[in-house]
């Protein structure tokens, strides 16, 4: 094997002559090309820090840190004690329905009904996790996922600077999976926020957030794809990154080096469930444009054009005369629906919505779900070997109801979660006190702080109850927390609830 050189050969200078005009040569090179050589962001900007050839990541986060959220959560989740759970692990990373923990409480329960039977069909298993977030209003409006809050009963939010703060769920769209929290809090650091149109692959970007807990953790990657298309989700062209994300980093923010938010990070691509390279981030502009419509009406409306799609490869653009393998090709028409209206047909190509190019098929989609419902959209077709236009009025994706059970009936003390019942006489004799309740059942603020079924309810904050009225009367006189004292197994505490 031969190796050659593909520097230009020319005659070698001697002496005085040779090293004066190298010294000369680098001289000039080192003062005339200096300023060129130092790195620029896609702005103009110098992205360096301390001459070094790396992104000044230490600033960004300086800079956005104060803006992110921590958030923890705490609920109730279904599970199947027979193992079907159909909703396993589809709402993303941070899904405790999803996690090893999840599948051996379902393994448990399957071999507890075999052996002894009994259990219903599902059960209400409490659930807790973290997620992250980032403030975008000054008087506490915060974005993070919709998976982040899904079957949230309790949701705490904690600043950067240790504040912590109960907050309330605006609004949660899972399609999108965006929610709007809210909190009682102003004059937050808000976090800057720009468009994706000017990402490009290549680009360096900061993630912030709070992975499996530890907060303010701060990683750093390139931009790997700007429009990329997920299995089971067509609203939305991710970001794909390389920054390392991990379970507790939904929700917050992606950065470009200017200081602005991006994205929203939201999945990713794992076969151990942590980082191996692929992170998900959502366009800021989809995520901004979600937060507009909870604040405006508490709920999110999404356009929907009708049809089936694929992409367009070199051996289908051969097949439909194509210039090039580009565009979004109908494979199917959704009976009546607004494309059906429009006239559009299987086998075309869409080239353009509204003269924006369709590059990739996901294009379509996304600018689809940019659009309202009832609006109107030129599409530019391929057709026959031609091109052709047709106006279409979009419809509205139909989102299911959610499932909700029946309200309980309220009994006295019911505020705090707990079902209470008086004591019949040999209760209080075993139990050696002289009055209280025993607590039958659960839910809400008493279930988030560990009362269990089986407990004595013995006083609230300095009142001894001994009846259902009494119960009732001291938690109307509660305010947003109380302390319940409660007995298990001869030893009494009391127990902070969290109520308002």
């Amino acid at each position: 094997m031969q190796i050659h050189s593909i520097a230009k050969k020319r005659p070698a200078l001697t002496g005085v002559m040779s090293a004066l005009l190298v010294l000369m040569s680098a001289g000039y090179w080192q003062h005339s090309h200096a300023e060129d050589a130092k790195p620029q962001t896609a702005a103009g900007r110098p992205m360096t820090s301390g001459g070094s050839a790396f992104p000044d990541v230490a600033s960004i986060a300086a800079m956005l840190t104060p803006t992110v959220v921590n958030i923890s959560v705490s609920g109730t989740h279904k599970v199947s004690t027979g193992g079907n759970d159909a909703g396993a692990g589809e709402d993303g990373p941070d899904d405790p329905s999803g996690s090893p923990e999840s599948d051996d409480m379902r393994e448990f329960l399957r071999h507890f009904q075999q052996r002894f039977g009994g259990l219903p069909p599902e059960l209400n298993m409490p659930v807790r996790g973290e997620g992250s977030g980032v403030i975008v209003r000054a008087d506490g409006v915060i974005l993070t996922n919709a998976h982040v809050v899904n079957d949230a009963d309790e949701v705490v939010v904690k600043l950067n600077d240790r504040r912590e703060f109960r907050a309330k769920v605006l609004g949660s769209d899972k399609l999108t999976d965006i929610a709007v929290l809210k909190i009682e809090a102003d004059h937050l650091p808000v976090a800057a926020l720009a468009p994706t149109q000017s990402l490009h692959a290549g680009e360096w970007v900061v993630a912030i957030g709070s992975p499996f807990g530890f907060e303010s953790t701060v990683t750093a990657g390139v931009v790997s794809a700007t429009k990329r298309s997920l299995p089971g989700n067509g609203l939305v062209s991710f970001i794909q990154t390389d920054a390392a994300i991990n379970p507790g980093n939904s929700g917050g923010p992606l950065i470009n080096l200017r200081g602005e938010v991006v994205g929203i990070n939201s999945q990713i691509y794992s076969r151990t469930g942590g980082y191996q390279g692929l992170s998900f981030a959502i366009p800021i502009e989809v995520a901004q444009r979600v937060e507009q419509q909870i604040i405006k009406s508490g709920k999110v409306r999404h356009a929907r054009l009708g049809v089936g799609i694929q992409e367009v490869d070199q051996t289908l653009a051969e097949a439909f005369k194509l210039d090039k393998p580009a565009g979004a090709l109908i494979e199917s028409v959704d009976q009546g629906g607004a494309a059906d209206r429009a006239g559009i047909e299987i086998g075309d190509v869409v080239l353009a919505v509204n003269g924006q190019a369709i590059d990739v098929s996901g294009d379509l989609p996304s600018l689809v779900g940019l659009a309202q419902p009832g609006d109107a959209l030129a599409i530019e077709l391929w057709r026959h070997g031609a091109r052709m236009t047709v106006h279409a009025r979009l419809d509205s994706v139909k989102v299911p109801a959610p499932h909700t059970e029946p309200a309980a009936n309220p009994a006295a003390g019911g505020r705090f979660g707990m079902a209470l019942r008086p004591l019949q006489p040999e209760e209080l004799r075993a139990a050696g006190v002289a009055g209280g309740l025993l607590i039958e059942a659960v839910s809400g603020p008493a279930a988030r702080a560990g009362i269990k079924p089986g407990d004595l309810l013995i006083a609230i904050g300095n009142e001894k109850v001994s009846s259902l009225a009494q119960a009732s009367a001291a938690a109307g006189r509660s305010d947003k927390t109380a302390a319940v004292l409660v007995q298990r197994g001869g030893m009494t505490l009391y127990v902070p609830l969290r109520v308002g």
